[in-house]
């Protein structure tokens, strides 16, 4: 498969993905978290598919297209662990998060994603969902939509 093929099976996915979690977590209270802003495509398509949930953004960096910048009081800049912490220690409680740091270098994003977890589950409401590109550890794994093949995007209950 090249590498474009790839690429438009993993963004198919993460759409599809994405879709089925907004209508997944109706009953359920809590903000919405996207871990990795990158350019912003993840979290527009959130703000349209959730338009009445905060969410809650963290990067190293902000450096996304124009129109997909977050307010800045949702925005955490800095790493990961730290930037879950100060959540927690807040009180924040996510009905959805969305996994998608990485390095580029699967070994060391599997690596990143099973550290990360327990920051992840402090953080997350009773009965929400993880969607996410790597394994995460911790969770109960669910089936998602069908259209997604297996493995290429992973579902997790807190």
């Amino acid at each position: 498969m090249s590498r474009l093929d790839s690429m438009l099976r993993r963004l198919t996915a993460q759409r599809d993905g994405l879709n089925w979690a907004a209508g997944q977590i109706a009953d359920t209270e809590g903000d919405v978290l996207d871990l990795g802003l990158g350019n912003g495509r993840t979290f527009d398509h959130l703000r349209e598919a959730l338009p009445n949930r905060r969410i809650r953004v963290i990067d190293r960096v902000l450096q996304c297209h124009p129109s997909c910048i977050p307010p800045i009081e949702d925005f955490l800049e800095g790493e990961a662990d730290a930037m879950l912490a100060a959540l927690a220690a807040e009180g924040a409680r996510f009905a959805l998060a969305h996994y998608d740091l990485g390095f580029g270098v699967k070994d060391q994003d599997v690596a990143e994603a099973a550290r990360l977890s327990p920051y992840i589950g402090a953080v997350m409401a009773p009965g929400g969902l993880i969607i996410s590109g790597q394994p995460l550890v911790g969770f109960t794994e669910v089936t998602g939509p069908d259209s997604i093949p297996v493995d290429r995007y992973l579902f997790y209950r807190a």
